[in-house]
């Protein structure tokens, strides 16, 4: 039997809706997905009709093709990912691939053929292949069935102008658009399990995130920005994070305990982050902030306190778990990785010096009047300027000209 190359098949669904500028998208995928890959044994990466190819070297073995598979499904802008072969453009090594392929499919009971011919110039058009596979195969496996809905597995033969790519291995990708396409936000990154489904939310969607990470420091441990360092690292496998700034916040909020209201406090300390967060956006060049807020998750997270907080910025504050519960929050963050890690204690900067009863539908009027007593624009300035910065690897990613943190 013939050894063919093995190959991951990536398949995209919205980069193939773009009109003009769809290259653009797909060679952001290809270059993200060359840099995210460089630990496996890949030859190359090739654009061929309307999907990306994985070339893997020869001799490659299951276990790694099936995870370089795994891998390449959760990188944002992948639909799916099959691992298959590529074979020599005849029907004979067609037969063969697909044998070995339904082979490695794990266990089935039914399967169907499906076969797509790219260039006329092959003598056997996409319905006589799926007949003469099919039985091929059902010589093959003869306590199987062929089942054209709801079958267990599908085989793929798709022939190109000079080969064939045989498949039935897939799994579902996370989709959405490659990280790099749609400019640069600044995430407020906590150690809890909100945020961090909100930053790969946001990279799913092509944004270039860059987490700001504010702790009690120094009046608390410093425990969340090491489970934040942990968080980032699963992000960062990816490429959904590029950097994190640290900021220690936890003398400023002590001065705010001690001299503002304390159903005002939680929208103060707000507020705070959002201008030191504002602050290392336009350091990066960010258009946006995104924070992990849920509307009526928690007293801050009310209409009337998120306009309240709103009002301290002037960039536009993007929330997108705004209309999602908590059980599907957690869903995401078991599917991402990050939720044992936020599951963790850790005291941070939104549990220290809360009020018993924080207000929940704060006037503008009143916290600007009562904020006005703090130097706060200084203070923000500050938490920017003492960040500490860890960088983490996304190729799309480009750091500021000039920048303090060389």
């Amino acid at each position: 039997m013939a050894e063919f190359q093995r190959v991951i098949l990536i398949h995209y669904h919205e980069i193939g809706l773009k009109g003009k500028n769809r290259g653009t998208f797909e060679q952001r995928l290809l270059r993200n997905c060359k840099d995210l890959l460089r630990t496996f044994p890949v030859v190359d990466i090739h654009r061929i009709s309307g999907r990306l190819v994985v070339f893997l070297k020869e001799g490659t073995d299951l276990a790694t093709a099936c995870a370089c598979e795994e891998m390449v499904a959760r990188i944002p802008g992948v639909a799916r990912a099959s691992c298959g072969f590529k074979c020599p453009r005849t029907i004979e090594a067609i037969y063969e691939a697909a044998v070995v392929a339904l082979g490695e499919a794990g266990p089935f009971g039914s399967f169907k053929v499906q076969a797509r011919r790219n260039h006329t110039d092959f003598p056997i058009d996409s319905m006589q292949m799926n007949r003469l596979v099919g039985a091929v195969l059902c010589e093959a496996f003869p306590d199987a069935r062929v089942q054209m809905k709801g079958c267990d597995v599908q085989v793929d033969v798709e022939v190109i102008q000079n080969a064939a790519f045989v498949y039935a291995k897939s799994i579902r990708g996370i989709g959405g658009l490659p990280v790099g396409v749609s400019g640069m936000v600044a995430c407020l990154l906590s150690s809890g399990i909100d945020s961090p489904v909100a930053t790969w939310r946001m990279a799913r969607r092509g944004a270039i995130c860059i987490g700001v990470h504010f702790s009690g420091a120094p009046v608390t441990a410093d425990t969340s920005s090491y489970l934040v360092d942990d968080i980032a690292q699963v992000l960062a496998q990816t490429g959904c994070i590029a950097r994190v700034y640290s900021c220690a916040m936890g003398d400023y909020q002590r001065d705010i305990s001690v001299s503002a209201p304390p159903a005002l406090r939680v929208i103060l300390y707000r507020r705070l982050m959002l201008k030191a967060a504002q602050n290392i956006a336009r350091i990066e060049g960010a258009k946006a902030l995104v924070t992990g807020e849920s509307l009526g998750q928690v007293a801050s997270q009310t209409l009337d306190n998120i306009a309240a907080t709103d009002d301290a910025v002037e960039l536009p504050i993007l929330r997108p778990l705004i209309g999602t519960d908590k059980q599907e929050i957690i869903a995401d963050a078991q599917r991402l990785g990050t939720f044992d890690i936020s599951s963790q204690d850790a005291p941070d900067c939104c549990t220290l010096f809360m009020p018993r009863r924080p207000e929940t539908h704060a006037r503008i009027a009143a916290v600007r009047e009562t904020e006005s007593a703090f130097p706060v624009d200084t203070w923000a300035a500050q938490l920017a300027y003492d960040a500490q910065v860890t960088d983490h690897r996304c190729c799309a990613y480009r750091p500021p000209k000039g920048e303090r943190h060389a």
